[in-house]
């Protein structure tokens, strides 16, 4: 019986974990697209509309992407597009019933991707042959996609998706803070910071990271947290601006030693991070000394 209890709770915990992933992505989506269409899907697109998102036939259907789209060359078809955090060995049959319902509802060709945001490669298999029945979509694998792809964007929300991308064979820390600080540095505003670290800590559970390779995230999303409560303390309490002053401070001073300490960012750019200037950052490397 404790058996059956400790199963159904690692069940619960893992559908709790997928749905968080799953609510990340639709946040962020709309944002990410028109750069994953470009530089993952290679559609050059002109114009995009948005489809609704209920297919119903005999059963119905959410996509999680699904757009009608005009290229370059003038063709205009239907784009599907589903994440994957698990590898689903009978995604294929999902995906035909997809694409069969699409073209009798839309009656344009139809083109289907699957982005499997999970650890490692999948093993599900992408097309159906069976008797007279011929049926593919495209397989991408985000963690086989070099992760500087993801950073040229100029959108933090597709930029967080480079954690979930090939690191490469360089040093995890230096690649971690990379993408930290591409993050933070197109995040407009201490809300959106703070949104788009807690985010990416979330998103970084799926690859497994080295505990030492998240001190970065850790330290920068409770920096941002303090700065959220402190705005929120001072809008509310207005007698007490010497003691946020002061609080801010220490945040930010804390927020600095973490920085010095656990990354080899110059002087500059951990200013540039912390909203402080050059002699801060120099006044709080003296007292590491």
């Amino acid at each position: 019986m404790a058996k059956a209890k400790s199963g159904h709770k690692k069940v619960r915990q893992k559908s709790r974990q997928v749905n968080q992933y799953d609510k990340i992505l639709r946040e962020n989506i709309e944002a990410a697209l028109p750069g994953l269409i470009r530089n993952l899907l290679h559609i050059h697109a002109i114009n995009t509309e948005e489809l609704p998102d209920d297919i119903q036939h005999t059963k119905e259907r959410k996509p999680d992407v699904l757009k009608k789209v005009t290229d370059k060359n003038g063709e205009i078809f239907v784009l599907h597009i589903e994440f994957q955090v698990k590898d689903e060995p009978k995604m294929v049959y999902r995906m035909a019933e997809y694409h069969i319902m699409l073209l009798r509802r839309y009656e344009l060709p139809v083109r289907q991707y699957v982005i499997y945001i999970g650890a490692g490669n999948p093993a599900m298999t992408d097309h159906i042959r069976s008797g007279s029945m011929n049926f593919k979509y495209e397989l991408i694998a985000l963690s086989a996609i070099d992760y500087h792809l993801l950073l040229r964007s100029d959108n933090p929300e597709e930029k967080m998706l480079a954690i979930l991308a090939d690191l490469g064979s360089g040093n995890p820390k230096r690649v971690i803070e990379n993408i930290v600080s591409q993050v933070i540095n197109t995040s407009i505003g201490n809300f959106s910071k703070l949104r788009h670290m807690q985010q990416l800590r979330i998103l970084s559970q799926l690859r497994n990271l080295a505990p030492d390779n998240l001190e970065i995230m850790d330290s920068v999303a409770n920096y941002m947290s303090e700065e959220k409560d402190i705005f929120y303390r001072r809008g509310e309490l207005k007698g007490i601006e010497k003691g946020i002053e002061k609080g801010v401070e220490k945040g930010k001073t804390a927020f600095v030693k973490n920085l010095l300490l656990k990354t080899d960012f110059t002087i500059a750019k951990i200013a540039d991070l912390s909203d402080v200037t050059e002699a801060f950052v120099k006044k709080v490397k003296k007292t590491l000394k």
